[in-house]
């Protein structure tokens, strides 16, 4: 690297300048006085920690996002962490320990080896929240209507729900007793939406008979309401676990529409995001013409087995940045600019308009720019009747 280049930032790593940082801190802080609103807690994971806690269980998918470093003081490996969710079932299963139903939020940087599209960040500031345990449809209605107050409180109105059940091809793999290598390759198809493999791959299981046909129709099981009740026939003789799988799938599907009934509701029965991770009912939230998810969660019933509680669990998280970009550029902050002089009634005007929430900047004596230069659109000029507040022009 040329010594003009050291003020490069790794590919995917921003940084946030005024007035882009006040605006990601104004709405965290929006968003944590929100979910307190709705009882939950927020919690504050440390950004590094052990990787056999922090990739344990469920958390091994993050592997490969994950940065490694040697602990000099252990010699034990330690990771930086990819997805603050695993480390919030922690808190939940090993520290806090509580029977009771459990809401807990959070948002900080989270640091990822790769970026999840092209051109993405590396540093996502994630937000969300996680509702320990409660296994019924009430809770994963609870976590999706906080999505969506989420998505509102920062600018996001017109939006449209992806939902699915991962706990139906779960159901299908055990119903066809797939051995491990075949249930990967159909994942992979299935992730792919690659219809043509299917049969080959079924073939090559020993899939036969109605099995085969659940495996080769479950792709197509996409659309509005309607589509559950299609999935009814084409799934119904799939066994207990797909059955309760739709009947959860039904009763969400019930109390979205009551919730939320402006939001456009899409089910998608093939949709495999998460499956090594998610348990049951999976959902994210697009954008018109947006070709990935802003939003996304669902739920993950055996996250905390490792830590000695299996409690059930379902959550969602976004990434505040993203979120906040999709409202355009920030706007200039505004303020009073205050002249360089020596006076006790201009410092007491000062501080009662701070007291008040004002930005108040004080000229230094000698400086360069102005009060528009400073980011101030007003400032004080004193009158006979004292310090006044007048607008300024811009320049």
């Amino acid at each position: 690297m040329q010594p003009t280049d050291r003020w490069l930032l790794p590919e995917g790593i921003e940084e946030a300048l005024p007035p882009e940082a006040a605006r990601l801190e104004t709405m965290r802080r929006q968003l944590v006085d929100l979910y307190a609103s709705w009882g939950y807690r927020l919690v504050m994971p440390p950004f590094i920690e052990y990787l056999d806690s922090l990739l344990t269980g469920t958390g091994n998918d993050l592997d490969l996002d994950t940065f490694k470093v040697t602990d000099q003081l252990s010699g034990r490996m330690m990771g930086v962490r990819a997805d603050m969710t695993p480390q919030v079932a922690r808190m939940d299963a090993h520290r806090l320990g509580r029977d009771v139903p459990e809401r807990l939020c959070y948002l900080g940087t989270v640091l990822r080896t790769r970026p999840e599209s092209f051109a993405g960040s590396r540093a996502p500031l994630q937000v969300g929240a996680e509702l320990f345990g409660h296994a019924g449809a009430a809770s994963d209605l609870e976590v999706i209507g906080l999505m969506a107050e989420t998505l509102r409180a920062t600018g996001i109105d017109d939006f449209h729900l992806d939902v699915g059940h991962v706990g139906i091809y779960r159901g299908l793999v055990a119903e066809a007793d797939l051995a491990e290598a075949d249930e990967r390759a159909l994942f992979d198809a299935l992730q792919r939406k690659s219809m043509p493999e299917l049969p080959g791959l079924l073939d090559a299981a020993g899939v036969t008979g109605e099995l085969r046909r659940m495996f080769l129709e479950l792709p197509e099981l996409h659309g509005y309401r309607d589509v559950l009740a299609r999935a009814r026939e084409v799934l119904g003789r799939g066994g207990e676990g797909i059955a309760g799988a739709l009947d959860h799938l039904e009763a969400v599907a019930d109390g979205l529409e009551r919730r939320l009934p402006e939001v456009t509701l899409h089910f998608d029965l093939g949709e495999l995001r998460g499956y090594h991770y998610h348990t049951g009912v999976v959902f994210a939230a697009f954008l018109p013409e947006q070709g990935r998810s802003v939003a996304q969660g669902g739920r993950y019933d055996d996250i905390g087995r490792v830590f000695g509680r299996a409690r059930p669990a379902t959550g969602f998280s976004a990434d505040l940045r993203e979120l906040l970009a999709l409202q355009g550029p920030p706007a200039a902050l505004g303020g009073i600019f205050a002249p360089a002089i020596e006076d006790d009634a201009l410092v007491h005007r000062v501080a009662e308009l701070r007291a008040a929430g004002e930005r108040v900047v004080f000229e230094l004596p000698g400086q360069a720019g102005d009060a528009a230069a400073m980011g101030c659109d007003r400032a004080l000029i004193q009158r006979d009747s004292g310090w006044e507040i007048e607008s300024v022009a811009a320049e």
